[in-house]
């Protein structure tokens, strides 16, 4: 089967209605996905509390945009998310929905805002590592889902999109449970493959108007013009066009080989179809990928590289606190799957020897306090 994903132009985000209108357009409408008098879930990316031009999260009119779509097809939108890092409490996700914008996006599209907060314990009997997840009951409680994720870099997974904006369906700091329980990045590529076929989008809509180089995907990360937003029902097939768009390879791409490994498809370029550009024409030849695959790539001998990953669980790269920025807040204490972080003083500082290298206090550092540097 050949898989099909959407593309259309969006120069900024004062065009996120026309051009995301245009975009569904191409795939029969909004209509097609959704019903009348359905409750659609609105999925965004809200890592952190952070303002919408640092590209940490779901842009707000994007949101709108897509909310304004379902409430034109007759359906209820909900937005929804439960970010990483903090304790689940109606004031934080109420702080953070501010912050990013969806309060506004809410707003100006007649959508909800969800702050539900309970979980559900759901069976997964057909996943591949993981037969049962811990999720936010709103995604099951609700009649589909539309996945409004952002392409970014990731440190740990080296990029982040459709299928792992799936992780967002777990609460709070249920998510430090899973880095425990999955600590290589093949275990955690296959746990996000089964978690996003538990959550089964409708349908997955990528913001990559403005999206994120370099140390992302939090506050580390570069905001990166792009100027795009793709479209897709299948969120391994809009990765595997957004992995090409920003030049990530293959080796570096964690739920492609893993998707690869247990068959899923599609796995290969020749078997997708991009409709509404040439993939060639979108290719981001400068793109900024995180400085671990950039070191993979060109810091070895090609024969050596596949031995570079294994060496820097070893020798290379760990996150470290700058004092000078660190406020104290505790964010990535709370975060760390290991308990490898404490504060004294009013500051983080990080065990060595007890880290596992998920790099969760990089990506939700607010004050971008944690860098990922080489050892010494």
């Amino acid at each position: 089967m050949r898989h099909k994903v959407y593309v259309v132009k969006c120069p900024g985000y004062d065009q996120a209605e026309e051009k995301l209108s245009e975009l569904m357009a191409l795939m029969g409408g909004m209509s097609a996905y959704v019903g009348e008098g359905e409750e659609i879930l609105l999925k965004v990316n809200l890592l952190q509390a952070a303002d919408p031009d640092r590209a940490v999260s779901t842009h707000p009119a994007v949101a709108a945009a897509a909310a304004r779509q379902v409430r034109g097809a007759g359906a209820r939108a909900v937005i929804c998310d439960s970010p990483g890092g903090y304790r689940s409490t109606e004031a934080m996700l109420r702080r953070v929905y501010d912050t990013c914008g969806m309060t506004r996006a809410a707003e100006a599209s007649g959508a909800e805002l969800s702050f539900d907060l309970a979980a559900e314990e759901v069976p997964f009997p057909q996943g591949g590592l993981v037969k049962h997840f811990k999720v936010l009951r709103p995604i099951r409680q609700a009649d589909g889902v539309l996945n409004l994720c952002k392409l970014k870099t990731h440190v740990f997974m080296s990029m982040t999109g459709a299928v792992k904006n799936s992780f967002g369906a777990i609460p709070g700091l249920g998510k430090v449970g899973c880095h425990t329980r999955f600590q290589k990045k093949e275990q955690f590529a296959d746990m996000l493959l089964d978690l996003s076929g538990l959550v089964a989008p409708r349908l997955s809509i990528m913001d990559a108007v403005v999206g994120m180089e370099g140390e992302g995907p939090g506050a580390s990360g570069t905001p990166r013009a792009m100027g795009l937003l793709l479209a897709c029902e299948s969120p391994l097939a809009l990765d595997l066009v957004a992995a090409e768009i920003i030049g990530l390879p293959r080796a570096h791409n964690p739920v492609l080989l893993a998707a690869e490994r247990r068959g899923l498809t599609p796995v290969r370029i020749e078997d997708v179809e991009v409709v509404g550009a040439r993939l060639d024409e979108l290719r981001l030849k400068d793109f900024r990928l995180p400085a671990g695959v950039r070191e993979d790539m060109t810091g070895m001998p090609r024969l050596l590289r596949p031995l570079a990953a294994p060496a820097r669980r070893l020798f290379g790269r760990a996150p470290r606190v700058d004092p000078e920025k660190c406020v104290g807040c505790g964010v990535c204490r709370d975060a760390c799957p290991v308990k490898a972080i404490s504060l004294t003083d009013k500051k983080a500082g990080i065990d060595g020897k007890r880290c596992i290298r998920c790099y969760c206090c990089h990506e939700l550092c607010p004050e971008s306090a944690v860098a990922i540097s080489a050892q010494r």
